[in-house]
């Protein structure tokens, strides 16, 4: 009986889920863009999971007053509706367009690089602005990456989230894997073997190494550092800069400058350090674009919202 209750509400969830999708897809990208974020905007800042993003506000920036952690409240669920509407739109963004919905990438010249060296590369980035465009618009410039992704709990909300991604880069043959032992192991399969992966670096990871953020200590996921001086493959920084509605801006740094001194643990914790910081200094500029509704702190620093 537990059984087919689940499947019915899988069922119901999904259908929901498909006809938020065909309303979204009627509507211009900009229009879409808004009407998530205009409703993530008024409602958001109502659910209990502000709670977090106030609690991280005071832990992370203290200098900022109560009106100006409300304002960056209500920007991050803005932000956050605006990459949920969009999704379905970013197979139809074009490059450079003079207005409007599209996007242009800063810093293309390191993908030129790339895709003419070719081996093992991996890109580094957060939940800033509309990190789901990154994939398909560095794939568009010669240097397509595989990607991890946690699964959505209904199995056919799943493949419809997937389905886009894939719409998205224009291609079904990049690989997408599952957080886990699994799929890190075929992550690493894959780079070893020559591929570019492109990591989210910024939630915390309990089994991770203790690093700095927002001069706090937290446990930090050493994956992608661990690889890269595994393979001493270029780590290229990136982030989604939003300047408007479905209007996205991505920026592409300059490889990171491995550490070598002979101490294989001290470079491990050298290179987590150095991303931690990168990523600290993109929330900083702009911190409503950063998805601040993970406790990245240790637990104990929010017991006293329970």
């Amino acid at each position: 009986m537990k059984k087919r209750f689940v499947a019915i509400r899988y069922r119901l969830e999904a259908l929901l889920a498909v006809s938020l999708v065909r309303v979204l897809e009627r509507l211009r990208p900009d229009q879409s863009s808004t009407l998530l974020g205009s409703f993530c905007r008024f409602v958001g800042p109502y659910l209990p999971s502000s709670r977090i993003v106030l609690r991280n506000l005071e832990l992370a920036m203290p200098e900022l007053d109560a009106a100006a952690r409300a304002r960056i409240v209500r920007g991050v669920w803005e932000n956050l509706g605006r990459t949920l509407g969009e999704l379905p739109h970013l197979a139809s963004l074009e490059e450079n367009t003079p207005a409007g919905p599209g996007f242009e990438v800063q810093g293309a010249e390191y993908l030129a690089q790339q895709a003419a060296r070719g081996g093992p590369v991996l890109f580094v980035s957060g939940h800033i602005g509309n990190w789901e465009m990154l994939p398909p618009a560095v794939a568009r410039h010669g240097t397509p990456f595989a990607s991890f992704y946690r699964a959505a709990g209904n199995p056919l909300v799943d493949t419809l989230l997937r389905s886009l991604r894939n719409r998205a880069m224009g291609s079904n043959d990049v690989p997408l894997f599952a957080k886990g032992a699994k799929g890190a192991r075929g992550a690493l399969a894959y780079v070893s073997g020559g591929g570019r992966l492109g990591m989210l670096v910024d939630q915390k990871m309990n089994d991770g190494i203790e690093a700095t953020f927002f001069g706090r200590p937290t446990m930090t996921a050493p994956a992608l550092a661990a690889m890269a001086l595994r393979y001493r493959c270029p780590v290229i920084p990136g982030y989604v800069e939003r300047l408007g509605p479905a209007r996205l801006r991505i920026v592409v740094e300059a490889p990171l400058e491995l550490p070598d001194t002979g101490d294989k643990k001290q470079d491990l914790q050298l290179l987590v350090q150095m991303v931690n910081d990168r990523l600290e200094s993109w929330i900083r500029q702009n911190p409503s674009a950063w998805l601040w509704l993970h406790r990245r702190w240790a637990k104990e620093l929010y017991r006293a919202q329970k």
